[in-house]
């Protein structure tokens, strides 16, 4: 692996566009630990270190690499892009105007990142209001009584909106310029430069809390996780799909086999991501009455907060599992690939065209769906666990959507590197 990574850098244009993708992870890191005008740096640290592990805004603090809590220029990370796209996906299933861009090919692709990009910037805007508002109130950490900013005027609020709707803007454009330039998906390898850096710190704080014999079993454990990680995203089932020989003019066209390949993990890391932010509502609305001695709200402060009540578990594994299901329904359409098969000539082994195979489609993305479910709702439920088991925080490094993002983009990544290397005829990195 390192003699195969080695070549990767002899190469040159393939050494241009790693060392294009580090330059870029190192602008974007620099800017996370910029502080936003107006911001009392001294005053937000030491709150920081105090209350971070007990802030409700933990997926959105994790997207940001522990950006957002230190009220930095790129304070909202990538999490308002993330929002944007998965927007966009569910309304080209409803809207059919979007749907025929979709359709377009590359033209409409490019109309539909344009609206992505408009509707990051609202996003953007809407979040960087709410959490320059909670600084301004002292909301934004709870516990802690110290100023966050200078001056408490609309013109600082003003600046430090625009400062982080821009920061926003900026990491849109590196994330493309990754993609266009560098190797792999930009966004996503964004994503996984602000998770990761967020990894010793949790690590660190396992060590701290319990020990090093503890520490050492997180260790021990986290590796047996990422394995079965990597061997579920991996998994696929394989649909044999036959096409059949016809005459286009005086050619001969058809005649070949290939397969549909169907993920055990469909839906990858959204599902996820959707149960996290429902989940943060009912925290959000304690967050916000404090000072109410309603019933309801102490019944969900109670039960639906923290992470280590059995029904908040139980809510968020269903949810897991709905949305896996959900989006996987919305995502995959069964009757457009039979259409596409019959259309070209192609059929299943066994199944006859049109409805039936269609049906097929349907029978084992439903069946298939399952396993893919239990598997991320395990995930998802180790911090959790880890949460009573080892007094770590919400952010335990080996589970939940950090693990998943890490060890997905990492296969992706890996893989087109390996792409990369096999054209120039040398070994990749797995062997």
């Amino acid at each position: 692996m390192l003699g195969a990574f080695a070549n990767a850098f002899r190469t040159p244009d393939l050494r241009k566009k790693l060392l294009f993708v580090l330059l870029i992870i190192a602008l974007f890191r620099l800017g996370s630990q910029i502080p936003a005008p107006g911001v009392n740096v001294a005053n937000v640290q030491g709150c920081f270190d105090q209350l971070s592990n007990n802030s409700i805004y933990g997926l959105i603090n994790l997207f940001s690499g522990g950006a957002l809590l230190q009220l930095t220029i790129f304070a909202l990370g990538i999490m308002p892009y993330i929002t944007a796209s998965i927007i966009l996906q569910l309304l080209v299933v409803v809207i059919p105007r979007l749907e025929t861009l979709k359709k377009e090919g590359q033209s409409g692709q490019a109309k539909i990142t344009q609206y992505t990009r408009y509707v990051t910037l609202a996003l953007a805007i809407l979040q960087a209001t709410g959490i320059v508002a909670l600084a301004r109130s002292g909301k934004l950490l709870q516990g802690c009584n110290d100023p966050l900013l200078y001056d408490n005027d609309f013109q600082t609020a003003a600046i430090m909106v625009i400062t982080m709707t821009a920061g926003t803007a900026v990491i849109m454009w590196l994330g493309e310029l990754v993609t266009d330039r560098g190797i792999g998906n930009g966004m996503s390898i964004l994503i996984f430069t602000q998770v990761v850096a967020t990894f010793p710190v949790a690590l660190w704080n396992v060590q701290k809390a319990r020990g090093p014999w503890v520490f050492a079993g997180v260790i021990l454990m986290g590796l047996v996780v990422v394995a079965a990680v990597v061997f579920i995203e991996q998994a696929q089932r394989r649909i044999p799909v036959q096409y059949a020989r016809r005459m286009v003019g005086r050619k001969m066209f058809g005649g070949s086999s290939t397969y549909i390949p169907l993920k055990v993990n469909q839906a990858g890391v959204i599902p996820v991501i959707f149960a996290s932010s429902l989940l943060y509502l009912p925290a959000m609305a304690v967050q916000f009455n404090q000072n109410s001695n309603s019933e309801i709200l102490g019944w969900v402060s109670n039960h639906l907060v923290k992470g280590d009540h059995p029904l908040y578990m139980a809510l968020y594994a269903l949810l897991i599992i709905f949305f896996t299901y959900f989006y996987v329904a919305i995502t995959f359409n069964p009757q457009e690939v039979a259409d596409n098969m019959k259309q070209y000539g192609g059929f299943i082994p066994g199944i006859r065209a049109g409805k039936p195979t269609e049906e097929y489609l349907n029978y084992v993305l439903s069946r298939i769906t399952l396993p893919g479910a239990l598997y991320l709702t395990a995930i998802a439920l180790i911090p959790l666990v880890a949460l009573v088991l080892v007094n770590a925080n919400q952010n335990f490094p080996f589970g939940g959507t950090s693990l998943l993002i890490m060890v997905g983009v990492a296969l992706d990544t890996v893989k087109q590197i390996e792409s990369q290397l096999q054209q120039r005829n040398y070994e990749g990195f797995l062997r």
